[in-house]
């Protein structure tokens, strides 16, 4: 005699095979195995966290990860995202740290570790600064980051550290903007050298590198003969370091063209240094 189907039963059971086959399509089997028997969050982050106490940081950041995929509605996940960042970031693993830090910047801004995971991006970049003469991409892209730690979490113990580095990035910007600049002025592009010692006189005002471009600018608009971007250049140079080697050799290059350092008002040089207090150009002392 036939039975009757239980049709109750098999409608779940078809609805497990197609979440099982919808897993299947998108995950390994060791994925969905980890995630159908995974261990309570507590314990996955104790696990993970002994891991990292032990220097197995590829293996806690895994650890982390899986947590945050297994129960990612836990108090523990969250937490996990910054934690696998840092682990990945102890570990070598820059890409999937920055992957993993920018992650929470997007998912949890503002949180108590935001300031950790920009941290993390920043240092990951930092790490990577090459010297003046190399790429500065990852340079430029440590200089953003760090920047953003400082203005958002201003109070927070990375922003401290941050700014040591913001000076050291911007000092390797500016190194490398001269070393390109001086290349030009050797090739006689003296165009091309402008607008890289424009950039060190306008963003990086604070390096020593200002002196000297400066200077450059000065050699530069000589050579073009636009004497009064050349005159404010020297007078630049003279009001705020009158020390300096370099601006004793840009007032003896004016001088034996029969000029002086001057101001003129509608030069950029001029409006670069308006952010600077009680500022008034004037010829040497």
């Amino acid at each position: 005699m036939l039975r009757t189907p239980n049709w109750a039963a098999a409608i779940v059971w078809c609805a497990l095979g197609g979440a099982m086959m919808a897993l299947g399509g998108c995950a390994s089997s060791t994925d969905v195995n980890s995630i159908l028997n995974a261990d309570p969050p507590e314990k996955m982050y104790a696990d993970a966290d002994a891991l990292m106490n032990k220097g197995s940081f590829e293996a806690a950041a895994r650890k982390f990860e899986d947590l945050d995929r297994s129960h990612p509605y836990s108090p523990e996940a969250r937490r996990a995202i910054v934690l696998a960042a840092y682990a990945y970031y102890k570990a070598g693993k820059t890409p999937e740290a920055i992957a993993s830090a920018e992650r929470y910047t997007v998912m949890h801004p503002g949180t108590k570790d935001a300031p950790l995971a920009h941290h993390i991006i920043a240092s990951s970049y930092f790490d990577d600064i090459r010297t003046a003469n190399r790429d500065q991409g990852a340079t430029r892209k440590a200089l953003e980051q760090l920047k953003i730690l400082k203005a958002r979490y201003p109070d927070s113990t990375y922003a401290r550290d941050a700014e040591n580095r913001i000076r050291i990035a911007e000092d390797t910007l500016a190194a490398s903007e001269m070393e390109v600049g001086r290349y030009y002025v050797k090739q006689k592009n003296f165009v091309a050298a402008i607008n890289r010692f424009k950039v060190v006189v306008s963003d990086y005002q604070t390096t020593a590198h200002v002196e000297e471009a400066l200077m450059r600018l000065t050699e530069c608009y000589m050579a073009l003969g636009v004497t009064t971007e050349a005159q404010t250049a020297v007078a630049v140079l003279g009001h705020n370091f009158p020390q300096s080697k370099w601006y004793h050799d840009a007032y003896a290059l004016l001088k034996s063209d029969g000029l002086a350092p001057a101001q003129n008002n509608d030069s950029w040089i001029t409006k670069a240094w308006k952010a600077v207090p009680k500022f008034s150009l004037g010829g040497p002392g």
